[in-house]
């Protein structure tokens, strides 16, 4: 296989950060299915491997966590027999944390929803903080454990809890009503100011936005777990460093200090090693 000139790698990688399917890109670059899937990957485990290692010792002052639903292969309802309960295969959850004042995301990990993933995601984000930080989550009960496991009693930590109007927290084409929010104190002194999940959740707006496999209601969804997860790499380097924020007026790493200008995707590909 010929290996793709820079500026063909970027016109790629560019179409998947606005939210392309593999067909769209394929049609709109004249590059191959296979050949798009494997500079996916290859951009995938580099962008990932890059922000392990950058993203460190952030001087974060407000943190806000969240999880985001989609499945893989199959809804979990159609998942066959013989897959179900392997993961990769039905419901796969994408884990986020994001500053609220710099809107950098300082980690993000693709699992299940349960207390095993709640572990390891916050493990990781409380690797990458230099400072005591205020923390808010929705209300799902495994982070309890994990962040008093992660941080001890140097946090303070507050729940946002939501109650719905429907049975579900989301229907088919929106989400049900919120008909009421409760702040709990649950670790240390959160100012109750700055206890919520706003932008996190607003983060989640922007994932569904800019990656195919995370529209609703359409067949772009992934097919292999691995590929999901290079695509959520891909997505989040691109957001961090490259994506100028509204508000901001510059992009996430620059406002965090990490770096100080504002990366093309050329840049950004050469950066990470490829």
């Amino acid at each position: 296989m010929n290996k793709l000139n820079r500026t063909k790698q970027a016109q790629v990688i560019a179409a998947l950060v606005e939210g392309n399917s593999i067909r769209a890109i394929e049609r709109m670059t004249g590059v191959a299915k296979h050949t798009i899937l494997k500079l996916l990957k290859d951009v995938g485990i580099a962008a990932a491997d890059y922000q392990d290692r950058t993203l460190r010792n952030l001087k974060c002052r407000k943190i806000q966590v969240d999880e985001i639903w989609q499945f893989v292969y199959a809804k979990e309802k159609n998942v066959p027999s013989e897959k179900k309960g392997h993961f990769g295969f039905g419901d796969v959850w994408t884990w986020v944390a994001i500053d609220a004042d710099t809107k950098l995301v300082p980690s993000f990990m693709t699992g299940n929803r349960d207390a095993q993933s709640a572990r390891i995601f916050i493990d990781d984000l409380a690797s990458r903080l230099a400072t005591r930080v205020q923390l808010t989550s929705d209300g799902l009960k495994v982070y309890l454990e994990a962040i008093e496991g992660a941080f001890g009693c140097e946090i303070d930590y507050a729940m946002l809890i939501k109650t719905y109007a429907a049975s579900q927290e989301e229907t088919r084409y929106s989400p049900a009503v919120c008909t009421s929010c409760e702040s709990k104190r649950v670790m240390g002194y959160p100012d109750p100011a700055h206890i919520s999940t706003s932008f996190v959740e607003r983060q989640n707006l922007t994932m569904r936005m800019s990656m195919r496999r995370f529209t609703r209601l359409t067949n772009g969804f992934s097919k292999k777990v691995e590929n999901h997860a290079y695509a959520v790499a891909i997505h989040y380097v691109h957001y961090n460093f490259c994506r100028i924020h509204q508000t901001l007026r510059v992009t996430p790493a620059m406002e965090a200090g990490i770096t100080d200008h504002v990366w093309t995707i050329e840049k950004m590909l050469s950066n990470i090693g490829i």
